[in-house]
């Protein structure tokens, strides 16, 4: 069974919000609430980078392990969905998720309604029948039982937020790494090549080409 999961590429992120855009206008998801955001790291610094972060649906998740009424599910897809009519909003979710996910409206100490609100991978909520009025009220669009992916994801122009079957969104990433690196070893090749500054001793004569420096013997002799 494939387990679905985020990847955001920092290399490829340009900041633009279109994923937390999206999100909020396909979820119709009220003011306060952000399901996904996006944290730029060293802002205004050398080795900026932003990333996309919303829940990560966790293989072993600390909200589902601190809840005290068991409101959460994980799905066979490996999709951590909560259950809206059982949470409590005690809010231990919030402090046990590593990447903030849990969110909480902010007309109230937790809500007026205590109900926590976080990304559900556009698969809904636990209700038995999708696409039903009360799933889409409670949780948004379930795109998933419409064979689709995460909106944010599709929105991404940059390509930079994969989401999908864990091994698959780990080949495509895997390929771009060594594609990273051969890159950047033809670029030191070339760089190599036109720093070259043959030594005077050496029985030949330095010349410059198509903007590259170059080594040719000295047929003179």
């Amino acid at each position: 069974m494939a387990r679905m999961k985020f990847y955001c590429d920092a290399e490829r992120c340009i900041e633009c919000n279109a994923c937390v855009t999206a999100c909020k206008n396909e979820h119709e998801i009220p003011v306060g609430v952000n399901r996904r955001r996006v944290v730029t790291i060293k802002d205004g610094e050398p080795g900026e980078r932003s990333l996309s972060v919303a829940c990560m649906h966790c293989s072993d998740a600390p909200c589902a392990a601190v809840c005290p009424v068991d409101c959460f599910e994980i799905t066979a897809e490996g999709i951590v969905l909560h259950n809206k009519d059982t949470c409590i909003g005690c809010g231990y979710c919030f402090y046990a998720c590593p990447f903030g996910a849990p969110q909480f409206p902010t007309d109230g100490a937790f809500s007026s309604r205590g109900k926590m609100d976080k990304c559900t991978f556009c698969a809904g909520g636990p209700e038995e029948e999708d696409m039903s009025a009360a799933e889409h009220t409670k949780y948004g669009t379930n795109r998933i039982a419409e064979g689709k992916l995460p909106l944010c994801a599709e929105m991404c122009s940059t390509k930079a937020l994969l989401a999908g079957d864990a091994d698959m969104v780990a080949d495509i990433y895997r390929k771009r790494v060594v594609n990273r690196g051969a890159a950047a070893f033809s670029q030191n090749r070339l760089q190599q090549k036109a720093n070259f500054q043959p030594s005077p001793s050496l029985n030949g004569r330095a010349t410059q080409e198509s903007g590259v420096q170059q080594w040719k013997p000295d047929t003179a002799n």
